[in-house]
């Protein structure tokens, strides 16, 4: 586990989770991205579990926001989205003729 250069602040923390519990999976995903990255060494991490996500979340909202950088401002491929395509619980579907349905 990495060392944290900086000191921690509990009503600091409090309000991070506050606001992180109001945003979306995207939104949450690159506002801990911003947060680890301007913490510096040590700061996924930490950001990780202040907030309750896992680190290779963090690592996903950094390289997105890195990708929309790279690409141009209004160049986000998640535009208007929440979830990637074909993401999320499947819809029920009856594929065998034969069963009988309940």
């Amino acid at each position: 586990m990495a060392t944290l250069l900086f000191e921690t602040d509990p009503a600091t923390e409090q309000l991070l989770q506050v606001f992180a519990a109001t945003l979306s999976e995207k939104e949450l995903r690159r506002f801990a991205a911003v947060e680890a990255r301007q913490r510096g060494y040590g700061g996924i991490t930490y950001v990780a579990r202040v907030l309750g996500c896992s680190e290779k979340t963090i690592e996903r909202g950094i390289a997105e926001l890195k990708l929309i950088a790279e690409s141009g401002e209004g160049a986000d491929p998640a535009a208007g989205r929440v979830r990637r395509e074909g993401a999320g619980r499947k819809k029920k579907s009856n594929r065998n003729p034969k069963l009988k349905k309940n």
